[in-house]
């Protein structure tokens, strides 16, 4: 299809900058006062965020550290999945997530929107974890850039490769 505007609607973190963040919080534990002697700890384990306490409390408070640097760096809170801690021996641990691309589900669902409520000249398409749009009109792009700004999706959505 010669002459059609397409862009990728994908959902990817920038790794830089949760490196960035997880450096500047553990910095923070390791200053603050009320962390002391509690064995608060946080660092990469893997793909995984793991944070250690000697209390739930602690652990917790760990974690609204790490999110409060993400929050300044731009990283999306929809990025970061995590659970209720988890008691091992002395110490408590929490893992998080970080999450990159879209599900199928979600690309079905943004697919959905786009049909119903878009621009009719509108098309998507699902390639891998990314979801493509496709016009021959670059206002019914923009339009459809800022319905899906709008939609209630569980990723953080970014818009690439407008062309």
């Amino acid at each position: 299809m010669a002459g059609d505007s397409t862009f990728d609607v994908v959902s990817k973190i920038d790794r830089q900058e949760v490196d960035n963040a997880l450096n500047q919080a553990h910095k923070e534990i390791n200053q603050r006062y009320d962390f002391r002697g509690v064995g608060a700890s946080i660092e990469f384990s893997g793909e995984a965020i793991l944070m250690k306490a000697n209390s739930e409390e602690r652990v917790k408070a760990v974690l609204d550290v790490l999110i409060g640097k993400l929050a300044k760096r731009g990283i999306s809170m929809k990025s970061l999945e995590y659970g209720d801690p988890v008691a091992s021996g002395k110490e408590f641990r929490l893992v998080a997530d970080l999450k990159e691309g879209i599900t199928q589900e979600t690309a079905k669902k943004l697919g959905k929107i786009i049909r119903e409520e878009g621009p009719k000249s509108v098309k998507s398409q699902i390639q891998g974890d990314e979801l493509r749009v496709q016009s021959k009109s670059r206002d019914d792009l923009q339009k459809t850039i800022q319905l899906l700004k709008g939609a209630d999706v569980d990723v953080d959505l970014q818009f690439v490769n407008f062309r």
